[in-house]
């Protein structure tokens, strides 16, 4: 299998995952944007693992664990913000402020 479609479809993955962070205010879109980026990453281990040996797929299954934990603990904080604030616009969240 050839390396580089598969390393072109994860850069792209990945920059739109960063421009989705970068540009958007609502939160959920900014975890989304996060799940992409992990997504691309894990793309790029299992398609390096071809040549490089399993090690990349192992390492896939924890990123996949620490995506799992991020969604839930940055969903649940939404949702208690949404309960406070009744919105999920970034700039709303001046509860998180010290």
């Amino acid at each position: 299998m050839l390396l580089g479609p598969a390393l072109a479809v994860s850069a792209i993955l990945f920059s739109i995952g960063v421009g989705g962070v970068l540009l958007r205010r609502n939160a959920i879109v900014i975890f989304m944007s996060v799940e992409l980026m992990l997504n691309a990453v894990n793309l790029t281990f299992v398609a390096l693992s071809q040549q490089l040996g399993p090690q990349g797929q192992v390492i896939v299954f924890f990123v996949m664990a620490v995506a799992a934990a991020e969604a839930a603990v940055g969903l649940a904080i939404m949702l208690a913000i949404f309960r406070h604030r009744e919105t999920v616009d970034i700039e709303a969240f001046s509860v998180l402020r010290g």
